[in-house]
């Protein structure tokens, strides 16, 4: 009896094996439209406090700045743009705004220099670098009024450094730091970078811990001086920091009032005055609560339309480095 062929024996291609991948993949699907995550709903509560503790009461606000409101009673008018009218009529209001300018440059660049310089100082290999950060930082702990205060005895016609400048044989170049209109502006803004230097260092400082220590011993090589290897790969790689920095001096700049208010009080005559000391003036003692609302608006804008340009200045910079 004849056996029937065997069936051929079916091959079948190696199958290759794919990467391997630790977890599976998930496909997110939610029902909730633009809320595609989880992390929203975490993100929530914080941001409806946040509108309901700053944004409301500030658009609140600032929609005085567009009535005839005194602070007291709810009688309230709506006057429209009068309010900012009267900001660009006034000589006080021109004069707080132009002082502001001058003096937050002031700041912005001496404040930042020095804390480049104390930045590079410290992060050399001396044996009392550490004792030095602490020492430099030390004025950044302290809080505003009270270095106001210690400059304020410091500045008085028998103060520390007139009292320093007689020992010396200088009796000559003692001044009235605080009561000279000449001096009184540059005297504050002595103060603002003496205290927040320290604070620039430490932005500075971690910055410069994050360049790679063999790109400068490159350079070396390559014969490259210290000036070289600072303005070719420090500065550029520091472009985080200053930008940081920059943004930081010059909102303090704008927003500058207790140093004023303790030391001059904007004096003498309106020497010292600053937007945030009118503000302050106008809402408390002057009883123009409006006025000061729309001055208040008018400092706000200065800051985020000087901040963004300085900000995409400084990006456009850091791109073409």
């Amino acid at each position: 009896m004849a056996h029937a062929p065997e069936a051929a024996a079916v091959t079948r291609p190696p199958v290759r094996p794919g990467p391997e991948r630790p977890f599976p993949r998930r496909r997110r699907t939610t029902r909730y439209g633009p809320l595609r995550s989880v992390s929203w709903w975490f993100l929530l509560p914080a941001l409806a406090l946040y509108l309901y503790v700053v944004l409301a009461p500030s658009l609140r606000g600032a929609g005085y700045a567009f009535t005839d409101w005194t602070g007291l009673g709810s009688q309230v008018s709506f006057t429209g743009l009068e309010n900012f009218r009267k900001v660009l009529d006034d000589p006080a209001a021109r004069d707080a705004l132009w002082q502001t300018l001058l003096i937050t440059v002031v700041i912005t660049v001496a404040q930042n220099a020095i804390g480049l310089l104390l930045a590079l100082g410290v992060d050399s290999r001396i044996r009392s670098r550490n004792l030095l950060r602490v020492l430099f930082f030390a004025p950044a702990v302290m809080t505003p009024v009270v270095t106001a205060y210690l400059w304020r005895y410091m500045y008085a016609p028998e103060g520390a450094f007139n009292t320093a400048l007689e020992t010396l044989g200088l009796g000559s170049l003692t001044q009235n730091w605080l009561g000279d209109p000449d001096l009184a502006l540059w005297s504050v803004a002595a103060v603002v970078i003496w205290q927040f230097s320290g604070y620039s260092m430490v932005i500075f400082l971690a910055g410069l811990q994050s360049v790679p220590r063999e790109l400068h011993e490159a350079a070396g090589v390559d014969g490259a001086g210290s000036f070289q290897r600072f303005w070719h790969i420090t500065r550029p790689l520091l472009a985080p920091a200053t930008t940081i920095n920059l943004m930081l001096s010059m909102i303090g700049g704008f927003k500058l009032f207790d140093q004023v208010y303790v030391t001059t009080g904007g004096g003498p005559g309106h020497a010292t005055e600053t937007l945030s000391t009118l503000i302050y003036k106008n809402a408390f003692q002057f009883d123009e609560y409006a006025y000061s609302t729309a001055l208040a608006v008018l400092l706000a804008i200065v800051v985020a339309a000087v901040s963004a340009g300085q900000y995409r200045g400084l990006q456009r910079q850091k791109g073409m480095s």
